[in-house]
């Protein structure tokens, strides 16, 4: 494999962009990951912290790049071309959704916009897994790929100034979940009572950037349950390893 034709550039004083072709999907995903491995396992001890996106990677370093070129030379040295379609260690995390009415609150709208019905929208939300490209916008919130184009939808005309903790929602060609209470433009079709984001552990977020995500529709009482739980610290989020 050739791999892409990446572009290198001076971002700030201390700082380098690399890009991949303007493109979202798995194979950019798998790239970038595999590129980003590279340079933190690398020996460049000027690097102080490496960032990725959908087709992006951020590297900071300690202080100014004096000779941007001869940077450029040692990060392209690192690029070998990702040999495989799926993310290393990668696991599959299934993550309960109530899509009752008290939390869907912009579910019948968007039914009667795809003149389909509530049940019809759920089923398409919850039969896809999702891949998690990167984690941004707000800690915990996961920019997930692969939703199903007969629920591409555009975001709201006028965003809520609250959203809730755990609201799912679809906004364009993707969907998320808002990890704590926050503005926000998405249509809301859902809420899920676990935490996405918990300051308090090693990990702050369970899942990583190649992982998968599975939604599972759970009743309201179902939902009130797991929230018990997972107010109590004893509720394990179901996962399962990905295999090549």
């Amino acid at each position: 494999m050739s791999g892409y034709k990446l572009t290198y550039k001076r971002f700030g004083e201390r700082s380098i962009l690399i890009e991949w072709p303007p493109e979202i999907n798995e194979n950019v995903l798998y790239d970038v990951l595999n590129y980003k491995e590279s340079i933190v396992k690398s020996s460049i001890k000027s690097i102080i912290e490496v960032k990725s996106a959908y087709n992006s990677i951020l590297i900071n370093y300690i202080n100014a790049i004096d000779n941007i070129n001869d940077a450029f030379l040692i990060l392209k040295a690192l690029y070998k071309p990702s040999k495989s379609s799926k993310q290393k260690e990668a696991v599959l995390w299934r993550i309960p959704v109530c899509y009752d009415t008290k939390f869907a609150i912009d579910l019948e709208d968007l039914a009667l916009s795809k003149k389909c019905s509530i049940d019809d929208i759920i089923q398409w939300h919850s039969n896809d897994i999702y891949t998690i490209y990167f984690i941004g916008f707000l800690p915990g919130f996961y920019y997930l790929g692969g939703l199903d184009k007969k629920l591409h939808h555009p975001r709201r005309s006028s965003p809520r100034l609250q959203i809730k903790k755990g609201a799912v929602g679809i906004g364009g060609n993707q969907t998320g979940v808002y990890p704590n209470v926050s503005p926000g433009g998405w249509n809301i079709i859902g809420n899920s009572p676990i935490h996405f984001f918990d300051v308090n552990l090693q990990e702050p977020c369970f899942a990583k950037q190649g992982d998968k995500i599975k939604f599972e529709s759970v009743s309201l009482k179902e939902y009130n349950d797991i929230k018990t739980l997972v107010e109590a610290g004893v509720y394990h989020i179901k996962q399962e390893p990905i295999n090549d």
